[in-house]
């Protein structure tokens, strides 16, 4: 099956019955049709029916190697600078079709993936290493479109640098048995995004210590044993006029509960290798091609934001005050920075030792340090240009029985009554409702705890040749 449409994929989504506990509560029935994944799913199925439109197709797809089919951008290895313009555009597209708020679109996945099989030769005659099970399952997702989630953590029992668990107590996902069917895995992993509403979910755990903890491989999101055990659902309502971020793009949070699951031979990459489990990630260029995508998605978020910003600057007539010009002007050199980086990475793309080409991974690295600082301040921004507007926001319901007193004294000096508070309960979905909160935490985060990212940063850029033009400098008597 090559480029799937959004109806096969809520239909196969359908069809998995996957467990999934929200408020303690087992759906039933169709996933795609519960509250709280319905509208996430009918954004996910749109972006799918993009790569069917006849002006996106080329943007979107790309012919397959082996099928000759048309597949997913985002499953393309990059060989060549304009592989690296391809992707950036369809990851652009996709972006802008959900405004940037769904940070776990397929195509971050298949980003990974593809990363992740771009340097399968580095699992080649390791003890415990499948190469060709990578590449295998890699060629699978990208000829069926697949979709996919991911938990990359543990729960957090105990942050010390070296924790041991009780043995008697499992909390922590681990392998517990090795059989002639597969690994045996019991205990929880963190945070599954999108769970339970993708094809697979894909594992891969990174344990310094444990052995039993080291493991990489994905399995169908309905394996026997798997459960997926969710947070309360931030969608505030089914009406985009009082939640139009909410009702459509809230992906939920989940925690995964490995129940004795059987992971098939054939689906694990690797297992039981401290070394591999802990390098894999960072020799596969795993952050450099995300961060590529992330960026782009991130881009056509803070150009909304700014479309936010500015229709509350206009709506209310605010723009000739020198604070709120400073304040828009903020976000302009944050979304003008990060467009130069992204293009930066591109320029400065170098071949890794498997021959394909990787964007810059250090000017990346600034990038996912410039973002998560900024995003929390449009969330200020937005507030306090608002003010009293952000709280001034009846609901839809209320308008339809309104008998001219909303659409009067809530008028603006652009808009009507109902037409300004449609702007603003935007511009609140966006930074006071649980789901613009959850944003604003996910962004700080999106790539993991920002001082442990400085510390990456600050251990890979290379400096030695600026300390080295100092002391060239001080030795220069002349």
């Amino acid at each position: 099956m090559p480029a799937i449409t959004g109806q096969q994929y809520i239909e196969r989504i359908d069809a998995l019955q996957t467990y999934i506990s929200i408020d303690g509560e087992v759906v039933t029935g169709n996933v795609s049709e519960h509250p709280a994944f319905k509208g996430v799913m009918q954004s996910q199925a749109k972006l799918f029916d993009l790569q069917h439109d006849d002006k996106l197709r080329d943007s979107l797809t790309y012919v397959s190697p082996t099928s000759q089919q048309r597949v997913g951008m985002s499953f393309l290895q990059v060989t060549t600078a304009e592989d690296l313009v391809k992707r950036r555009h369809a990851a652009r597209q996709w972006a802008l079709s959900n405004h940037g708020f769904m940070g776990r679109s397929p195509d971050y996945m298949n980003t990974t993936l593809m990363a992740l099989a771009s340097a399968a030769e580095y699992l080649k005659g390791k003890p415990n290493c499948f190469a060709d099970h990578l590449l295998k399952f890699y060629e699978y997702a990208r000829e069926n479109d697949l979709t996919m989630t991911h938990t990359f953590i543990e729960p957090q029992v105990n942050r010390q640098r070296f924790y041991y668990e009780d043995e008697d107590v499992i909390i922590a996902a681990k392998i517990v048995d090795k059989t002639s069917q597969g690994l045996v895995i019991k205990g929880a992993r963190l945070l599954a995004t999108q769970g339970g509403i993708t094809d697979e979910l894909l594992v891969l755990s990174t344990n310094g210590v444990d052995k039993e903890k080291g493991f990489g491989f994905s399995i169908p999101s309905n394996t026997k044993g798997l459960k997926f055990l969710c947070r309360q659902s931030f969608v505030g309502g089914q009406s985009t006029y009082d939640y139009p971020l909410s009702a459509r793009f809230e992906e939920m949070d989940a925690i995964v509960v490995f129940d004795n699951v059987i992971v098939p031979w054939e689906r694990v990459f690797y297992y039981e290798n401290n070394e591999v489990a802990n390098s894999f990630m960072n020799i596969s260029g795993f952050q450099a091609y995300s961060l590529h995508q992330v960026l782009s998605r991130q881009i056509a978020k803070t150009e909304f934001v700014l479309g936010v910003v500015q229709s509350i600057v206009d709506t209310i007539n605010i723009g000739d005050y020198q604070h709120v010009q400073q304040k828009v002007v903020d976000i302009i050199v944050s979304l003008e920075t990060m467009k130069a980086l992204l293009l930066k990475s591109e320029l400065e793309a170098k071949r890794d030792d498997y021959g394909f080409l990787r964007p810059d991974q250090p000017t990346l690295q600034v990038a996912i340090h410039v973002f998560p600082k900024v995003y929390p301040t449009f969330t200020e921004i937005i507030q306090l240009l608002g003010a009293s507007g952000l709280m001034s926001i009846p609901s839809e319901k209320a308008f339809a029985a309104d008998d001219g007193d909303l659409e009067h004294y809530l008028q603006s000096f652009k808009d009507g009554g109902e037409e300004r508070v449609k702007k603003f309960r935007l511009a609140w979905d966006l930074t006071m409702s649980t789901f613009g909160t959850r944003q604003t935490l996910y962004e700080r985060f999106f790539f993991g705890d920002p001082v442990r990212l400085s510390g990456l940063l600050y251990q890979s850029y290379n400096r030695e040749q600026f300390v080295q033009r100092v002391e060239n400098f001080l030795k220069n008597d002349h």
